[in-house]
């Protein structure tokens, strides 16, 4: 687990701070119209973060938009630096914010890779492609 007392608020748990983190992302994507959002707590499973959170855009403008909104949300009210992979094809849009760590795909891109059946180890149905 990446530690979340570097950037939590004096006198706040640092579990505080990456569900404020968690809950700011979920949020922001859903506000911005991302569809088919799921979370995969990663705790126990890797120490790359608490939380993954898997989204999908309408097109390469729509993943674009959300992720330039997303980071620039997550560094004004979260105040973490954010670093964004992926951004200028938009195809598949890596956020990582430390204790959570979003991928905003293309639908089909999504599918091709199947984040959701890696991280959950086989518990997750496999993701169609929506046209």
């Amino acid at each position: 687990m990446i530690a979340a007392s570097k950037d939590a608020a004096p006198g706040a748990a640092p579990n505080d701070s990456v569900d404020a983190l968690h809950a700011l992302i979920l949020h922001q994507l859903d506000e911005d119209q991302a569809q088919e959002t799921i979370s995969i707590p990663l705790a126990g499973k890797s120490s790359i973060a608490d939380h993954m959170v898997i989204a999908s855009g309408r097109s390469t403008r729509h993943v674009s938009a959300i992720a330039d909104k997303l980071a620039q949300r997550i560094k004004q009210e979260a105040g973490r630096l954010v670093r964004v992979e992926g951004l200028p094809n938009a195809d598949w849009v890596l956020i990582d914010a430390g204790d959570v760590i979003v991928h905003l795909f293309r639908p089909e891109v999504r599918s091709f890779y199947n984040l959701e059946r890696m991280w959950s180890f086989g518990d997750a149905p496999p993701v169609t492609a929506v046209n």
